[in-house]
């Protein structure tokens, strides 16, 4: 009988436990690369697998979908979008320095468009991969491991003998933790590994020498080439890019301004945002000295023309591109990789000193290998060798034995039972005979042809040059200094694989782009805004032709005023909000044109708010304001309040639970002497403004007229003390003094008409 065990544990610990294993699979298994290869998981699987396809550089593409189902079949079971994603990305040349794969078909584009789906697209191997990557695999250079399922082996690491991982560079999330690594120039690295192997304590300074710096597919230019040597002594860090950007004569005597190379970071729909923000460059009026700008890119290269007005500043516009769009950007360093089955963010010394280490391990294991099969082939040699001396007697043993087994033994042993000689003579030299067992099964499976005189000359030749291999072999796995040698020939026989690789990225100290902005000419406009929240501004001869027609249209032109087009526009919403509108981002239209929605230039939400108060913000700062809140809640504020210029929304008071700004007024000291409250239940209520008190925009304000539960403001006018006016309620006119003037605070009284 099975007894029940109960194991207590703390929930927390478990999660904690649970989650860390998680964390630590996603870092070593999928998301971080190795330093040794500079591969992620499903790369390494991707390439081992199209080495296992036999898809190399000489022999046709197959199909990707026989790659992606092949891999995920037998090494990456987590899907087929992630394995088609990194097969892409390894072919394609704007994102990898040196492409791993060679593409055939769509396989995106710089511009953000996608590949095709892996049943239109072939690919096969690069040269560079088989020789540099792949190469070596059979030599028992790297462990393999079992598969996901156990049913297959594959190689724990691949024998990469570049720092691919400087090289391509690398870029993933894993949990807490990120990479990226920007690529480089695959000569300098090489070098730079060189220059280590022959001198360990070469310092990072020197390294530098060789190593300018990353360099990118796109190009373009790194223009903190101060702060490199930080960066690359810490492994983490910005690096600042831009955009090559060249001047050219454009139709009619104007500039253009061409883009040639774009940062890295603007791979993808970045190209697209360019435009689109070089567009709203011009409709925001931060220049207007743009005329047009056209994507002209080809497969020879990018080209973006942005054509200039003809009497325009080039350079100044060039900097306006720099300091308002991704033209100039940030590329984040951290130089995270998995080392030693742990992540370590590692600076350009540790990253090239760990692979070297693996590279010196990649080539004990090589040549170990290959000086056992070289001794191995040796003793066989030999054998033949002392064989084709005596080949008369093996002969006459070969011919007297009655079974295999019995020809080895003699040959091996001297074992002469139950086979016939010719003489006791050959009997006698049988037995003195001392093969090796390797050298017997060789001798029985020579072929005859072996014997012709040039064959038996050639098998003297290829035993000298084995006893040559070995002694090498011996030299390069018992001295460091003729390993070095060896592995400093290998990298120079792989850097001639980028004779092609000149450096694309340009090294240098440039300083902060600064776009000196024209002086905008200072001019009276009008602000016009309907009902639906569109704004627009009217030249002022356009106003004084059209002033009746503005004036009685009280739909397309709600709210009408002058400003100064270097002005700002207040907008008071019934959520105490205030929105701040520069005038220099509403266009100069015509008199019916429809205009911007001011939710497009301010964080108004036409859905939640309305508006109270639609003013020019300069005369509302130099002036006093009236709150009213819909439950009759008041106070003045000063205008100044509202003189910010960092801001596009400003809270303009505090609003007790379910009460909203019903009115905010412009005061007018000489007219505006009493105010008259009514409410929906019919209530009035008049008294003098000097009752209400001047607070902080912060405050509540204090209470206008007490209100029956349910009840909230209908309307408010304000008068002189002798001010005769009547207002039209229910139906009737009803002269305002009608209602005695009071306190505020009051519950004021019920009309009835």
């Amino acid at each position: 009988m099975i007894t029940d065990r109960i194991i207590n544990s703390e929930y927390s610990d478990i999660m904690q436990k649970s989650y860390i294993d998680y964390a630590m699979s996603v870092i070593i298994s999928r998301a971080i690369p190795d330093i040794r290869d500079g591969l992620k998981p499903v790369q390494r699987r991707t390439l081992y697998d199209m080495g296992e396809l036999g898809l190399r550089s000489d022999r046709p593409y197959r199909k990707c979908a026989r790659i992606v189902g092949d891999t995920m079949g037998k090494y990456h079971p987590h899907g087929d979008s992630s394995i088609y994603e990194a097969l892409v990305v390894m072919a394609q040349d704007f994102k990898k320095e040196c492409p791993l794969v060679d593409g055939h078909g769509n396989f995106g584009s710089i511009e953000g468009d996608g590949a095709a789906a892996m049943r239109y697209t072939e690919a096969r191997l690069q040269t560079l991969t088989e020789e540099v990557f792949l190469k070596d695999l059979d030599k028992d250079t790297v462990d393999f491991v079992p598969n996901f399922d156990e049913t297959e082996k594959e190689p724990e690491v691949l024998p990469v003998k570049i720092p691919n991982f400087l090289i391509n560079g690398s870029e993933g999330i894993a949990v807490g933790m990120t990479t990226s690594t920007p690529p480089h120039n695959p000569v300098e690295i090489i070098e730079a590994q060189k220059a280590y192997i022959k001198n360990r304590d070469i310092t990072l300074d020197e390294l530098l020498e060789i190593v300018k710096g990353p360099d990118f597919p796109t190009g373009g230019i790194v223009t903190n080439a101060d702060e490199l040597k930080n960066i690359y002594e810490s492994g983490t860090g910005k690096i600042k890019i831009r955009g090559k950007v060249i001047t050219e004569k454009g139709k009619n005597g104007k500039t253009n301004l061409v883009v040639t190379e774009i940062p890295y970071t603007m791979i993808g729909s970045g190209i697209s945002k360019f435009m689109s923000d070089v567009a709203d460059l011009v409709e925001s009026k931060k220049t207007s000295d743009i005329v047009d700008i056209s994507n002209q890119s080809s497969k020879e290269g990018i080209r973006i023309v942005i054509e200039l007005k003809r009497d325009a500043d080039a350079e100044n516009i060039k900097n306006l591109l720099y300091s308002k769009t991704r033209l100039e950007d940030t590329f984040g360093v951290n130089m995270l990789a998995v080392s030693g089955g742990r992540p370590e963010t590692m600076g350009l010394y540790q990253a090239i000193a760990s692979h070297t280490a693996f590279l010196f391990d990649l080539n004990t294991r090589k040549y170990t290998n290959l000086l056992k099969k070289e001794e191995n082939k040796k003793e066989i040699q030999e054998g033949l060798i002392k064989a084709c001396d005596c080949i008369d007697l093996i002969i006459e043993i070969l011919r007297g034995s009655k079974k295999r087994e019995q020809a080895i033994d003699c040959l091996v042993n001297g074992n002469t039972t139950g086979i016939e000689f010719k003489s006791p003579q050959s009997e006698n030299d049988a037995r003195e005979l001392k093969f090796t067992l390797k050298q017997a099964e060789a001798i029985l499976d020579m072929r005859l042809v072996r014997l012709i005189g040039l064959e038996i000359n050639a098998l003297k030749k290829e035993y000298e040059q084995t006893l040559k291999n070995i002694k090498d072999y011996s030299e390069k796995l018992n001295d460091r200094s003729a390993m070095s040698r060896q592995i400093i020939a290998d990298l120079d026989e792989i850097k001639g694989l980028f004779v092609n690789n000149t450096r694309r990225t340009e090294i240098g100290n440039y300083s902060t782009a600064v776009f000196e902005a024209k002086p905008v000419e200072e001019t009276d406009v009008v602000f016009t805004m309907d009902r639906f929240g569109y704004a627009k501004l009217i030249d002022m001869p356009t106003f004084e032709r059209n002033k009746e027609t503005i004036e009685n249209d009280d739909n397309s032109f709600r709210y009408y005023f002058t400003v100064k087009n270097t002005g700002r526009i207040g907008i008071f919403t019934n959520t105490g909000q205030l929105h701040i509108i520069k005038a220099l981002s509403l266009p100069l239209s015509k008199l019916r044109d429809k205009g911007i929605p001011v939710d497009n230039l301010s964080n108004f939400d036409s859905s939640k708010e309305r508006f109270v108060l639609v003013y020019d913000l300069e005369k509302i700062i130099s002036g006093n304001l009236l709150f009213i809140t819909s439950l009759g809640m008041m106070k003045f504020v000063n205008g100044s309040e509202f003189d910010v210029t960092s801001k596009r929304t400003v809270s303009c008071t505090n609003l007790s639970d379910n009460d909203e700004l019903f009115e905010v007024k412009l005061y007018d000291e000489e007219n505006d002497r009493q105010i008259l409250l009514q409410s929906k239940g019919g209530f009035f209520l008049r008294f003098a403004l000097e009752e209400i008190p001047e607070k902080k925009k912060g405050a509540v304000g204090v209470r206008g007229m007490k209100l029956a539960e349910g009840d909230e403001l209908e309307a408010v006018y304000y008068m002189n003390y002798a001010d005769e006016r009547t207002i039209e309620y229910k139906g009737k006119q009803m002269m305002l003094t009608r209602v005695k003037l009071t306190k505020r605070d009051g519950k004021g009284i019920k009309v009835r008409i």
